[in-house]
């Protein structure tokens, strides 16, 4: 409202709730200025807390997903660890990649097919663990007692040295 309005009318007109509707009444201006101000104000929160309320509502519904994607990958460790998953991190990448490719998917139907395709992964067919078959550049360290004795004597043999002698005695005396 502008000033030269407010100079120009000292009151402003309001319907009378208590005389039936059919009468008016004058309300100061000033007053009016006041309410409309207060309903500005309580307009403006409004707003604040139905962005706020829409902000809540999205972080809620941000943390269910990740709820759910949890509750999916302990599901798939607890069953990739029963049916005999020997490297369980691969099992339950490849299996949550396959779940979300194929929405709807069951755990235990992407289980069998990962342990159809990808059997290496899991346990042999008799129960015990897959393991890894040495390779020809690994070799038994150890040997066995006759060949650790055997390479201490050559060695103390070939050095002369009292250290190296010392060593072979203490092995000789341990293995025999």
């Amino acid at each position: 409202m502008s000033p030269i309005e407010g100079q120009e009318s000292i009151f402003s007109e309001v319907e009378s709730e208590q005389d039936e509707g059919q009468g008016l009444k004058l309300v100061p201006v000033s007053e009016s200025i006041r309410y409309r101000k207060r309903a500005q104000s309580a307009e403006k929160k409004a707003e604040a807390l139905a962005e706020e309320l829409a902000q809540a509502k999205a972080e809620a519904s941000r943390l269910a997903e990740h709820l759910s994607g949890i509750e999916v990958e302990q599901k798939l460790v607890k069953k990739l660890a029963a049916e005999g998953a020997v490297d369980i991190e691969t099992a339950v990448l490849i299996a949550k990649a396959r779940i979300e490719a194929e929405d709807g998917s069951e755990v235990d139907g992407v289980i069998e097919q990962l342990k159809k395709e990808k059997g290496y992964l899991f346990g042999s067919q008799d129960g015990s663990a897959a393991t890894a078959k040495k390779t020809a550049g690994v070799r038994d360290r150890v040997g066995s007692k006759q060949a650790v004795l055997e390479r201490a004597a050559k060695r103390a043999a070939a050095s002369g040295g009292r250290v190296d002698l010392q060593e072979y005695l203490r092995l000789r005396r341990n293995f025999a």
